[in-house]
């Protein structure tokens, strides 16, 4: 199956920036949209973003408009997600994944294969 990798996690302060990166590679198959999610300690799996891999359209988590960014580089197969602004709030193990729905939103069911995840960790 496609394989997602996700890198660009650490700790920073808060109101400092990190921008997260999912390559993926492998089977080739087809993909409408790659999300974000994220999941803190004792936490259920809550949504970040997500992109319409052709078009580009995007959704966010009202707890991230206006500082965070997705995008997409479709020649290299890569997602991003530029975090700036963060907060305490923000630490998190920050999950990539891709759907073929073109609009899957903040559903997990809707998306059919994750990454391993990175930590963020955001101090105040």
């Amino acid at each position: 199956q496609v394989q997602l990798v996700e890198s660009g996690g650490g700790l920073v302060q808060a109101g400092g920036s990190l921008r997260l990166s999912c390559a993926a590679s492998g089977r080739t198959f087809i993909r409408y949209a790659m999300g974000w999610f994220r999941q803190a300690p004792g936490k259920e799996r809550e949504f970040v973003s997500a992109i319409n891999w052709i078009g580009g359209s995007t959704d966010y988590a009202d707890s991230v408009k206006g500082r965070f960014t997705i995008s997409r580089d479709t020649a290299r197969n890569t997602l991003y997600l530029q975090m700036n602004s963060l907060k305490p709030e923000d630490t998190a193990v920050y999950y990539c994944a891709a759907s073929r729905s073109p609009r899957p939103g903040a559903v997990p069911e809707h998306y059919d294969s994750w990454g391993q995840g990175t930590q963020v960790t955001v101090s105040s």
